[in-house]
């Protein structure tokens, strides 16, 4: 799929997460990139062939503080070729879609894993 329908996926599945997490993405770039680097799955998992759907990078919400308000914004980055290559089927990938950005802005949020499961996003 070319980047720019990846995009109106993107801005699709934005549009279906909860308002909460929407009001919440102020000063949160996103960005789409085809695969995470390599170099970066092998630090954080030991094995270059891992790969991810999105990642998160920045200083959580929770633990900001008025000294962070003039660094750069937080970044979700999206893995387009990760993500259409487990799912070929649109609708699975919208739907994966989703998870994946929920996940990452629940992330910037300060959630765990066990608050996202309740919310049914694991």
């Amino acid at each position: 799929m070319n980047r720019k329908r990846f995009e109106e996926l993107v801005e699709a599945a934005l549009e279906r997460i909860p308002a909460a997490f929407r009001e919440a993405m102020d000063n949160v770039a996103i960005v789409i990139d085809d695969w995470p680097e390599r170099e970066l799955m092998f630090e954080m998992y030991g094995d270059a062939e891992t790969y991810i759907y999105g990642l998160f990078t920045g200083t959580p919400l929770p633990e900001q503080s008025m000294v962070d308000s003039g660094d750069l914004p937080v970044v979700i980055r999206i893995y387009q070729a990760a993500l259409e290559y487990d799912f070929a089927d649109p609708a699975e990938l919208a739907r994966e879609l989703e998870i994946t950005l929920v996940h990452e802005i629940a992330h910037f949020m300060g959630f765990d894993e066990d608050e996202l499961e309740d919310l049914g996003y694991d």
